[in-house]
C-alpha cells in the first residue's frame, strides 16, 4: 500500500514539474511575441528611421452637423392693411422677387372711399389754412376778436391732423399721396415686393378676398442664409465666436464653404447640445434653406506627445508604433491615437515618452516582417 501511494505522489509530483514548465515556457513565448530581432541587412533592406516623439499642439477636427436657415429679419410675411379682393398675381413658391417688383393687385371699393376722404381733408386743410393766415393779419389790427382767431387756428390744425392721418393710412396701402389728385383716384393698389429674394410661400389666388390679418406672400431673403450647427455640451469649450469653419453638402463633400461662427447659444436643448450659429464668408445659391450640411471646425489641442504618421501600424484594429529597444530589436507597443496635423498624429501609451526611441519610417514594412516571423 505504502508503495503504491508513494507512486502516485511521484507522479502527481512529475505532472506539476511538467505543468510548471510549460507555463514557463509560456510565459516566455508571450515575452517574446511581441519583439522581433533583424539582422542588419533586414534592417538595410527595410530602409527602417529611428527617432525620438515630440511635443506638439496638434490641431483636432471637431465635426458639426446642421442646416442652412434664414434668420428671422429675412424672412418677410407680406399682407395688405385694408384687405381687398386678388385681382392679379403671377407668383408661384420658388420664384425668385426683386425689390420693388409687383406681386399682385388687390381691388375694393373702400380705397376710393379712401382716396376721396383725403383729397377732401386736403382741399378743407388748406382752405383753413388761408382763413387761419386772413385772421392773423385782423388779429393783428385789433379787428378780429382773439377767440376767432384761436378758433380758427384750432381748426386748421384739425384738418391737418385728419389730412396726415389719412394719408398714412394711404402711404401704408401703397398709393402715393404726392402724385394723388382728383383725375387718378383708383380702385386698386399694388402690392410691391418690400426685399430681393426667394418667394416661399403663396396663399392666395387671383379673386380671393383677403382680410387685413391675411398673410398673402412668404419672402425670403436667402443671399442672408445662416449655418445653425449643433455641438454636444463636452464639445463647447472648444469653440468660440469668430472661429473659421469649413462647410460641405452631402451631395459634394470636396466642395467647401467658408463661414465663421456669429453665436454660440449657451442654451442646452433637449439634446444635450448647443446651437452654433454661422455666417457664410461669402454666398452660394447652392446653400438654399433647409438643405443638410456638415461642417469641421479646427481647433487648438493642449502640447502631448506625437509622431510622424507613418510611425503608427494598424493591426486587428490597435493602433501601435515600434520601439528600438536595443540594436537590431524592435518591440511592437500599444498606443492610442488622437488628431493629427500636418503628418504627425497624438499618442498616448505609459510605455513611451519624449526619450523613446521609435521607428519613424516604414513601420508597416517592419509589421510585415514581424508577422512573417522574421522573414525577409
Amino acid at each position: 500500500m505504502k508503495t503504491y501511494i508513494t507512486a502516485v505522489l511521484c507522479l502527481v509530483l512529475m505532472i506539476s514539474c511538467k505543468s510548471d514548465k510549460k507555463e514557463e515556457q509560456k510565459t516566455e513565448v508571450q515575452k517574446q511575441e511581441n519583439t522581433i530581432e533583424l539582422s542588419d541587412s533586414q534592417v538595410k533592406n527595410a530602409r527602417l528611421a529611428t527617432g525620438n516623439p515630440e511635443e506638439k499642439n496638434v490641431k483636432g477636427i471637431l465635426e458639426l452637423q446642421g442646416t442652412v436657415t434664414v434668420p428671422p429679419k429675412s424672412v418677410v410675411s407680406v399682407s395688405i392693411p385694408l384687405g381687398g379682393y386678388i385681382k392679379k398675381t403671377d407668383l408661384m413658391a420658388g420664384m425668385h422677387v426683386r425689390k420693388g417688383q409687383l406681386l399682385a393687385v388687390v381691388e375694393d371699393m373702400q380705397y376710393i372711399q379712401l382716396q376721396q376722404d383725403y383729397l377732401t381733408a386736403k382741399e378743407k386743410y388748406q382752405l383753413s389754412q388761408s382763413e387761419y393766415n386772413r385772421q392773423k393779419e385782423l388779429n393783428a389790427k385789433k379787428a378780429s376778436s382773439d377767440k376767432l382767431f384761436e378758433q380758427t387756428a384750432a381748426e386748421m390744425q384739425t384738418q391737418r391732423i385728419y389730412m396726415a392721418s389719412l394719408a398714412q393710412k394711404l402711404s401704408l396701402s401703397g398709393i402715393n399721396v404726392k402724385t394723388l389728385s382728383a383725375s387718378n383716384i383708383s380702385k386698386t393698389v399694388s402690392v410691391l415686393s418690400p426685399i430681393t429674394g426667394l418667394v416661399s410661400k403663396v396663399n392666395v389666388n387671383v379673386g380671393k378676398y383677403i382680410s387685413p390679418t391675411d398673410m398673402l406672400f412668404e419672402l425670403m431673403e436667402t443671399s442672408d442664409v445662416v449655418l445653425v450647427m449643433n455641438a454636444f455640451e463636452k464639445d463647447v469649450h472648444l469653440l468660440s465666436v469668430g472661429q473659421t469653419v469649413s462647410v460641405f453638402t452631402n451631395a459634394d463633400p470636396s466642395k467647401k464653404y467658408a463661414a465663421k461662427i456669429a453665436y454660440i447659444n449657451q442654451s442646452l436643448n433637449g439634446d444635450r447640445a448647443a446651437e452654433v450659429v454661422c455666417k457664410l464668408n461669402a454666398y452660394n445659391n447652392a446653400l438654399i434653406p433647409g438643405l443638410f450640411i456638415n461642417a469641421e471646425a479646427e481647433f487648438e489641442n493642449e502640447k502631448t506627445l506625437t509622431v510622424p504618421e507613418d510611425a503608427i501600424v494598424k493591426w486587428q484594429n490597435k493602433f501601435y508604433v515600434f520601439s528600438n529597444t536595443e540594436n537590431q530589436k524592435y518591440k511592437m507597443i500599444p498606443v492610442e491615437t488622437g488628431s493629427s496635423s500636418n503628418g504627425y498624429r497624438q499618442i498616448k501609451s505609459s510605455l513611451i515618452d519624449k526619450s523613446s526611441k521609435i521607428v519613424v519610417k516604414n513601420a508597416y514594412t517592419l509589421l510585415m516582417t514581424f508577422m512573417n516571423g522574421g522573414d525577409n
